[in-house]
């Protein structure tokens, strides 16, 4: 077995640990192992960018401009997004409609519980 710990952030196996925190040496990212630990006990759970915990068919309201590929404008800071639904698997948690743009995949860290 693999004592191994790879980076959360950019998953690479280049990591060393440093006084309480582990660091990689390919993103320069800092954690605490306990801390990830007690994150991964919310396995499937989806929270906002305050730490609210997001349900299928909340209400999010975008916390800023968001570029829209294809799209002439972005998605302004305030669009109120009604009825989302949850996908726990993707990078883009949230799938939606907004009106003006139709269907698209939002990151839960750029919206807030409405």
């Amino acid at each position: 077995m693999s004592d191994t710990v790879f980076c959360p952030k950019c998953n690479s196996e280049f990591t060393y640990p440093s006084d309480t925190m582990m660091v990689c040496s390919q993103c320069f990212y800092e954690w605490n192992q306990e801390e990830i630990a007690s994150t991964a006990t919310d396995d499937g759970k989806i929270f906002d960018s305050n730490g609210n915990e997001l349900q299928n068919g909340d209400s999010v309201v975008v916390i800023k401009d968001l570029p829209v590929k294809g799209a002439p404008k972005p998605v302004k800071a305030g669009t109120k997004v009604k009825n989302i639904r949850l996908r726990p698997e993707s990078d883009h948690n949230i799938d939606c409609k907004i009106d003006g743009f139709g269907s698209m995949a939002l990151k839960s860290e750029f919206v807030k519980k409405a």
